[in-house]
């Protein structure tokens, strides 16, 4: 009598072959019969879940870890089945059993007994709560790395907020902290921070109507000076001792001691420092940007500079493990040794950046290059800066840019100084997207060279610029140091009564935004009477103008004359 019923059911569940192993028919019949008792073997429940999964997946077979139960269980027991290893345990702690309980994606799964599918679907999810806690496929936390300080156990956090750490920069132990006092000093931190933001936003409203100091932050600037002046010029013998000492025992594994050499104030301000640089970098290597110290480039031979590199950038993988890099530094290619180096130099014709010569005074270039015409120059001149910049996000899609590349010549050739990029179509009058300063050119004014000339560039367009939000902390402080400067010029050649901030901003190129908040930090603009009035701070300007005449004739200054160069059309 159960001939017919088996045949039937062979036909109706047979695969696309038109076979079906006994052993799955008669678990079939097996499941049928339990059903009308109202009970599902726990076994045939797993099975059936993990074939309806196994089905709706493609490519399973690629994943090392994918985000479901029942996959990680027939994962492994597909690699114990391959490797002739004994299969894992099921949920109920016995080996699979029969060839069924083996099925990884078996076409032969009943597809009509949709009833009895969504109960086994519901039942297994109850099986299987007290298997333990799947791992998330965006973990990217290694426990098998261990932290390079000698004698860490890798727990705890500089920033107090991680339990764990596996670089140097998290470490409170190469700190010459403990985990505790991190955390210790996260709260302190924390309740400062709160603090600060409280009392700008109750400032915030009127900012622009008192813009001399409270008195609360006079006293605090007052206690900050007299902290500082209350420090000992130098340590004490005992102190030098204990210095010296630290460093013959622990060598470069620990950091010095930072104790007495400053005062109080100015060491817990390097101290947030750490604590923040730390965190930021802990933030990249969780989004996979970084990894464990591996794979990032600690210095580049660049020229005849060796220089120390400051973030993280996405060269290729075989390229930024090696920790230092090897780059031409007129056709900006990166090396992994410095004899392909050698050879490809004595090849290499490149003497300038390419693109067109649109400035030229004495030693110093700037050349217009496009980034759709020049694409691979563009791309390594942005993994380069990406070295020494932390906000730059923009590496290979560089077609909508033009760079404006600012060289220093000699006998040998043109050599990079920096670089600014710009859009060529900005809605928002961007006329700078990314400025760079070479680490060896900085602090000999090309930053404000670059500067100017972009806002050169303005000039020619008959247009207003800014630089592209957000800046950072550096091209901050440029562009406040130019914005100043710039002003200043103004004020003292400016002979009329009455100044308009639009006036300035048509003249200068600077758009009112920043104008107004130059002013407002140099204090010379106050709210009086229902009206906005622009101060002549005398002071500042003879402070300037003393700078200028100290500073003499120097030639890091754009020549306006020197530029030969038409706004770009149909880009």
């Amino acid at each position: 009598k159960n001939m017919p019923r088996r045949r039937q059911r062979h036909m109706a569940g047979s695969g696309s072959d038109g076979t079906e192993d006994s052993d799955s028919s008669a678990e079939r019949e097996q499941t049928n019969s339990s059903e009308s008792e109202g009970t599902v073997p726990k076994r045939q429940r797993l099975t059936r879940a993990s074939t309806r999964l196994s089905q709706s997946s493609q490519g399973w077979q690629h994943s090392l870890y994918i985000c479901t139960h029942t996959h990680i269980y027939t994962q492994e027991l597909k690699r114990a089945v391959d490797h002739d290893e004994s299969p894992p345990l099921t949920p109920t702690g016995n080996a699979p059993s029969s060839e069924s309980e083996l099925d990884i994606s078996s076409p032969n799964a009943s597809h009509d007994e949709s009833q009895a599918k969504d109960q086994a679907n519901r039942d297994s999810d109850k099986d299987l709560s007290h298997r333990p806690k799947r791992r998330r496929c965006h973990e990217t936390y290694n426990f098998n790395m261990k932290c390079p300080t000698p004698g860490c156990n890798s727990l705890g956090h500089l920033t107090g907020k991680h339990e764990r750490h596996f670089a140097v920069s998290g470490c409170p132990l190469y700190h010459n902290l403990s985990a505790d006092e991190c955390k210790v000093k996260a709260i302190s931190r924390e309740k400062q921070e709160e603090e600060v933001k409280a009392q700008e936003d109750s400032n915030s409203r009127h900012a622009t109507r008192h813009q001399t100091p409270t008195p609360k932050q006079i006293r605090y600037k007052e206690q900050v000076a007299e902290i500082r002046k209350g420090r000992n010029s130098g340590l004490q013998k005992e102190q030098k001792e204990k210095h010296v000492e630290h460093r013959q025992t622990h060598g470069n594994t620990r950091e010095p001691l930072l104790e007495n050499i400053t005062s109080e104030y100015d060491l817990e301000l390097f101290r947030k420092a750490q604590a923040r640089a730390s965190e930021d970098l802990e933030k990249l290597r969780i989004q996979g940007q970084i990894t464990e110290g591996s794979n990032m480039i600690k210095t580049i031979l660049f020229g005849r500079y060796e220089l120390d590199t400051w973030y993280h950038s996405p060269y290729p993988e075989e390229y930024a493990r090696l920790g230092r890099l090897y780059v031409c530094e007129f056709c900006l290619k990166y090396m992994k040794s410095q004899t392909i180096l050698r050879r490809h130099m004595a090849k290499c014709v490149w003497k300038h950046p390419p693109g067109d010569e649109v400035y030229r005074k004495g030693s110093i270039s700037v050349f217009e290059v496009d980034g759709k015409k020049n694409k691979i120059y563009c791309q390594n001149l942005c993994l380069l800066a990406k070295l020494f910049l932390d906000h730059k996000t923009l590496y290979y899609d560089v077609e909508p840019f033009l760079f404006y590349v600012m060289t220093e010549a000699d006998n040998t050739g043109c050599h990079l100084v920096g670089y600014f990029s710009k859009e060529k179509n900005s809605f928002l009058n961007y006329n700078v997207s990314c400025i760079l300063t070479m680490p060896q050119y900085m602090r000999q004014g090309f930053g404000k060279m670059l500067i100017d000339f972009s806002y050169l560039l303005s000039k020619v367009e008959e247009k207003v610029g800014s630089p592209e939000r957000p800046l950072s902390d550096l091209g901050l402080i440029s562009y406040r140091s130019y914005w100043k400067e710039v002003l200043l010029r103004y004020m003292y050649n400016f002979q009329g009564k009455e100044i308009s901030i639009k006036e300035i901003s048509q003249e200068t190129a600077v758009n009112p935004v920043d104008i107004v908040s130059t002013l407002q930090s140099l204090q010379m603009l106050k709210y009086w009477k229902g009206k906005h009035l622009v101060l002549k701070r005398q002071d500042l300007i003879d402070e300037w103008k003393a700078k200028e005449i100290k500073r003499g004739n120097s030639n890091k200054t754009i020549d306006p004359s020197s530029l030969k160069w038409t706004p770009p059309k149909g880009t």
